[in-house]
């Protein structure tokens, strides 16, 4: 299968603190591949390089074959991003938000439509016309997968998209990812909830202080043993 999303030997630093430390690793598609490491490891940083945002000090990142550097707005086309804080406009309602992000890359649904995408993403039909102002964290966060979702993307890249969610709708918003796999997109999800990584993903990586510590396939592990791993990484 072909790699969608390819960094390769990647380094990144802030004045003195380097953020990525000559990072590689690639997704294929059809594939959810899981960054799991704690605050400041270096997630966020390599999602904003791969959305084009932040440009490496050295290496290269890819999205399709298009380095993300050199041409970001084409890259973009084919990502589906999820944020931790999810920003919508308090004063639209959930659909309506819906509708104008999605209007904003080209696409145009119906009501019917917009709140088959909602409903997907498990947020409650009462809430669909309600103003996101009295929205939780949570469902603000489902309408935020489901302006990803609608835009169709070929890549999905997710920065801690469990959080605010409560463990049902956690368990929605894996089984969600694991259908858009198997529909040929490539996923990854850059976290440090080690059960949610374990129970949504095909591969695991481990980074700190911006290195891939090691990598995995979830088969191998099981959700104590991958605890265990990590903790040993950790305290190293």
């Amino acid at each position: 299968m072909k790699n969608i999303i390819n960094i390769q030997n990647v380094i990144k630093t802030f004045k003195d603190f380097k953020a990525i430390n000559d990072l590689s690793l690639e997704v294929k598609e059809g594939e959810i591949y899981g960054l799991l490491g704690s605050n400041g490891a270096g997630k966020s940083t390599t999602i904003n390089i791969l959305l084009g945002f932040l440009k490496p000090d050295s290496g290269e990142a890819f999205i399709n074959d298009i380095n993300t550097t050199l041409n970001y707005n084409e890259a973009r086309k084919y990502i589906g991003y999820i944020s931790e804080n999810v920003n919508l406009y308090p004063y639209l309602t959930g659909i309506e938000n819906l509708d104008y992000f999605c209007k904003l890359t080209g696409k145009e649904y119906d009501d019917k439509k917009l709140e088959k995408f909602l409903s997907r993403c498990g947020l409650d039909i009462s809430a669909h016309r309600k103003r996101t102002e009295s929205y939780s964290k949570g469902m603000r966060q489902k309408v935020g997968i489901a302006i990803a979702l609608a835009k169709d993307a070929k890549v999905y890249l997710l920065d801690e998209p469990a959080s605010g969610l409560d463990p049902l709708a956690s368990n929605e918003l894996s089984k969600l990812l694991k259908e858009l796999s198997s529909d040929g997109s490539a996923i990854l999800m850059a976290s440090h909830d080690i059960f949610r990584v374990r129970e949504t993903c095909n591969r695991i990586g481990i980074i700190k202080t911006g290195q891939l510590l090691k990598e995995m396939n979830t088969s191998e592990v099981s959700t104590n043993q991958l605890e265990r791993i990590y903790i040993d990484y950790m305290q190293r």
